[in-house]
């Protein structure tokens, strides 16, 4: 006798699914929330504190060692949209996990560095393993497993925890130069960061259940989709903001601690303000959560970048004293970490999420490129200039851009 299923069982076989899906959606988000945390904690964060001494040992220029890491940037850019092809094409599984396997090789390679040639061959290797395991495939596959009603909890479930790598990592960092020097810091980088995020991705990163769209789904389907999104003149506005404002992020978190300084405060007191940005971030995270639900998000982004901008431009007026630098931090910092949450939900919400990791990679090119050369460019007008303040007044008109671009054809109907 055949069995027959009745609407009673399909729903409850339906709701299973449904309860399943969201489960082990929310095991990704958990296990990014770690992964990503470490991964930016040892494969970005740990550059920072280890610069002076890396200079030293290999004999260069902070400047000149500086340069690697633009190499890695721009090594990540090259690999951003071909990336986001194949997240769209096989999942991020295998990707995310050889990208963190290769990362603490990376780390363990940058501890036997000799040259300043050997560690910019290094580098291009660091950046090919961040865009392969970093916010860039972690927030595709996220949009992948979540409807439009949980995106922005999921997403902001991951960033705010890695929020704080910075935080968690630098500190960490300096305790371990200390007492193992940077050679031996950096093989311990490698050990944690190889033995948290490799296994964590083989064994908990899955695509998800293949539904109708997702069957309709070609590779002839994606293409068609990334093309109207790049005719798309919204997507071009988009493009944009965010890149003035990754530019003006980017040009900001080097030369915050060197203004701070330049303006008569502490050294200590200038690494204590600009430490803030990594826990305004998450602040700023937080609040664009909330208001989405009572305005509409380009309005909230759009705001924040506008913030942003006075307090850069005022920052040269009223960072003289302790408390307008706080302030005036305060403010850039509330926006510091909002584009990662902006950028999934605007382009999600426009174009749907059958091609989004490919749209989001070519989005990615440009903006990596921006934080890429934005540094070296305040670098060149500070030393023309003989001072912070125009290099401040650009980053604020960065982010006034930044704000006009959010708001430019928010309205505009979105592209068949």
């Amino acid at each position: 006798m055949t069995a027959t299923r009745t609407p009673a069982t399909a729903s409850a076989t339906s709701g299973g699914r449904r309860g399943f899906r969201g489960f082990q959606g929310w095991r990704i988000v958990a296990v990014f929330a770690v992964t990503q945390t470490a991964g930016y904690g040892c494969l970005y964060y740990a550059f920072a504190v280890l610069l002076h001494p890396v200079a030293a040992d290999l004999h260069a220029s902070p400047a000149a060692a500086t340069g690697a890491l633009t190499t890695a940037l721009l090594a990540s850019a090259a690999l951003a949209v071909p990336v986001g092809r194949w997240l769209d094409r096989h999942g991020g599984r295998a990707l995310m996990t050889a990208g963190s396997a290769a990362g603490a090789l990376v780390l363990a390679a940058w501890s036997q560095v000799q040259s300043l040639w050997q560690l910019y061959a290094v580098f291009v290797a660091l950046g090919a393993a961040m865009a392969t395991a970093l916010y860039e495939p972690a927030t595709a596959i996220i949009v992948a497993w979540f409807d439009p009603a949980r995106r922005a909890s999921a997403l902001l479930g991951m960033i705010v925890v890695a929020g704080f790598a910075s935080t968690v990592f630098m500190p960490l960092t300096g305790l371990l130069e200390h007492r193992y020097g940077w050679r031996g810091t950096l093989l311990v980088l490698a050990a944690l960061y190889g033995g948290v995020a490799v296994p964590l991705h083989a064994l908990v990163v899955r695509r998800p259940s293949q539904g109708s769209a997702a069957r309709r789904s070609t590779p002839a389907t994606r293409r068609a989709e990334v093309r109207a999104a790049v005719r798309d003149a919204r997507f071009w506005c988009l493009a944009v903001a965010f890149v003035a404002h990754g530019a003006a992020m980017s040009a900001m978190t080097v030369h915050l601690v060197g203004f701070l300084v330049a303006a008569g405060h502490p050294a200590t007191f200038a690494a204590t303000v600009a430490g803030l940005l990594g826990v305004l971030s998450v602040t700023g995270r937080l609040l664009l959560t909330a208001a989405r639900h009572r305005f509409p998000p380009h309005a909230v982004v759009a705001a924040v970048f506008a913030v942003q901008a006075v307090a850069a431009i005022s920052l040269p007026f009223a960072g003289h004293t302790r408390a307008g630098a706080v302030v005036a931090v305060t403010g850039f910092g509330l926006g510091f970490g909002v584009a990662s949450l902006a950028v999934p939900t605007l382009l999600a919400d426009r174009y749907g999420t059958t091609a989004y990791a490919s749209i989001a990679g070519t989005l990615a090119t440009p903006v990596t490129l921006a934080k890429a050369a934005a540094p070296l460019a305040a670098a060149a007008l500070y030393t023309a200039a003989g001072g912070y303040t125009p290099v401040l007044a650009t980053i604020g008109g960065a982010a006034l851009v930044a704000a006009a671009g959010i708001l430019a054809r928010a309205g505009s109907p979105s592209p068949g």
